[in-house]
């Protein structure tokens, strides 16, 4: 319920602050007095568009702030959500800056626009003239359906299955096109693959070749070099080993005269050994390298065979060439199995659909349920509102394909005089009918919904007399269950409200301002009186103006 509202700089507001009650409050005021300045602030912190041209002449900023009690509304939920400690009492606020942008708050807690709505979606509904147009909109009349019926579960499971059915219809789709591409290109592929696939292509493979083949090409000075090095570590008179031998066998000889921390002769023995190795590897490596032609031509002809598909290809790697490979081999897969993978999804959609049918017939059922209810209860209401001849149909027919809200078209039916059938409601009805039939649609909703406020801008455009009086009784009954705010021109509404809030323009300074005050019980009987016959009202005025709200 909305406790209080406060209003800093906007429009011709300076400083205004209201408290609210339960029940049925009412707002009036002259036409131009600004009581569409005190809505538009209200749907400030209702996430409505913000714009700086709002903000009051010379002032740095526009606040609106509006305190809710939520303690009867289950919201815990979204505060832990959001990560907003928890009160009972709830605090929105919503600053305008001049450079036009806003800043939106939950609890003193920054916040951002979508989750300030989300909020306030739950706690208050403002029902303005424009609203009413929507009645004959059949996406507001199906929602409508399922407010008065409660299909939120319904709605949610059938919503998953639709979901998950887009999903494989577009994965269907998708594979479809990529199989019928791929079947053109059928011929190119199986050629680059087979070309690709029959070079047996193996990682490294390319290094490898290229050391081999430089290897080869420098067979002959590798060969003279190694033998040049076996002779002098081998040669038999002046080699290496037989020089360092004949060291090794003079040191042993004098070695028992030298310190034994030298160790000479042990240390030239272990080279001893070290030069034999080399020399064996040397030996070994000599008899790999020798010139072989045919393995030349062999490691030429495959290297070529790599360069001109890298070229061919556009890539500088084996490894990318053999992607290249897996890549043709999965389009060839693709084709060859297009029939098996098509047939599959083609199975998941069935059983989807078999789903997604179950789920909308529970809903059809639904909201074929509530229709002799729903014609009944509007149809009593609406000759309550001087209206005993009108006749309300729910018509609800099947669609030829699934929708995003199940399988029904919902549309409402209308006839307010005798011998018409009821037809679209966009097709017959006058502004009066509209705003009293929109009345009633609230009023099932609202019963339906737990929503603790709902504001009407003047819900009692083309009404008068007896039906205003109508229209405010059944206002008042709304008020019972929730907090009802109506900003109203009728004194037969005003007099019905449990408390009475009255806009003005004090033009007493310097400038224009709106204000608001709630009035007093003699001040309700001159505020209604003047309703009735204008400014300065006469003594049959005030006494009709009591006499409505004794009534």
């Amino acid at each position: 319920m909305l406790h209080r509202l406060e209003i800093q700089n906007y429009a011709l507001i300076e400083q205004l602050s209201i408290d609210f009650h339960a029940g049925l409050s009412v707002i009036t005021g002259q036409t131009g007095a600004g009581k569409s300045i005190v809505l538009g602030a209200l749907g400030l912190v209702l996430g409505q568009r913000a714009d700086a041209k709002v903000i009051l002449s010379d002032a740095g900023k526009c606040v609106v702030e509006a305190v809710f009690d939520i303690s009867k509304n289950d919201l815990k939920s979204f505060f832990e959500e959001v990560e907003i400690d928890y009160f009972d009492e709830c605090i929105v606020r919503r600053e305008i800056l001049q450079n036009g942008k806003s800043r939106s708050f939950i609890n003193d807690v920054p916040v951002n626009l979508q989750q300030l709505k989300e909020l306030t979606s739950q706690l208050i509904d403002i029902h303005s003239q424009h609203e009413s147009l929507l009645l004959g909109n059949n996406n507001f009349q199906l929602n409508t359906v399922d407010l008065v019926t409660q299909t939120a579960e319904e709605l949610e499971t059938y919503k998953r299955y639709f979901i998950d059915y887009q999903h494989k219809q577009q994965q269907l789709k998708t594979i479809q096109e990529q199989a019928e591409k791929t079947f053109e290109e059928k011929d190119y592929a199986q050629f680059q693959f087979e070309q690709l696939s029959s070079a047996k292509l193996t990682e490294n493979e390319q290094t490898e070749l290229e050391n081999e083949l430089n290897l080869i090409n420098h067979s002959q000075e590798i060969n003279e070099g190694l033998t040049t090095i076996s002779t002098i570590i081998s040669s038999e008179q002046f080699g290496v080993l037989n020089q360092v031998n004949s060291v090794l066998n003079t040191l042993r000889k004098i070695e028992k005269y030298l310190p034994d921390e030298q160790n000479f002769s042990e240390r030239l023995a272990l080279s001893m050994i070290e030069i034999k190795d080399i020399n064996s590897e040397i030996e070994s490596l000599l008899s790999q390298t020798e010139f072989n032609v045919e393995r030349k031509t062999f490691v030429e002809e495959r290297l070529n065979t790599i360069y001109s598909l890298e070229q061919k290809h556009r890539v500088f790697t084996i490894s990318e060439l053999i992607d290249l490979q897996n890549e043709f081999q999965k389009k060839l897969f693709l084709i060859e199995n297009f029939d098996e993978e098509t047939l599959k999804l083609k199975r998941g959609i069935a059983e989807i659909e078999d789903n997604l049918n179950i789920a909308a017939q529970k809903l059809s059922q639904k909201r074929i349920s509530i229709q002799k209810t729903v014609k009944e209860q509007v149809e009593d209401m609406l000759s309550l509102l001087g209206m005993p001849n009108a006749k309300f149909e729910v018509a609800v027919s099947e669609l030829e394909n699934f929708s995003s809200n199940g399988k029904d078209r919902i549309e409402f039916l209308f006839s307010a005089n005798k011998n018409r059938e009821p037809q679209g409601i966009s097709q017959i009805a006058s502004g009066g009918e509209i705003s009293r039939l929109m009345l009633v649609i609230k009023s099932l909703v609202l019963a339906s919904a737990n929503l603790p406020t709902i504001i009407f801008d003047e819900i009692d455009t083309g009404v008068s007399g007896e039906i205003a009086k109508k229209t405010g009784e059944i206002l008042k009954q709304m008020g019972e269950n929730m907090q009802v705010i109506a900003i109203t021109h009728l004194p037969q509404i005003a007099a019905k409200g449990k408390t009475h809030y009255k806009v003005y323009k004090d033009e007493s300074g310097i400038s224009t301002k709106t204000n608001i005050i709630q009035l007093s019980e003699n001040e309700r009987i001159d505020e209604i009186a003047q309703m009735i016959s204008g400014k300065n009202p006469s003594e049959t005025a005030i006494n009709s103006a009591k006499e409505l709200l004794r009534n």
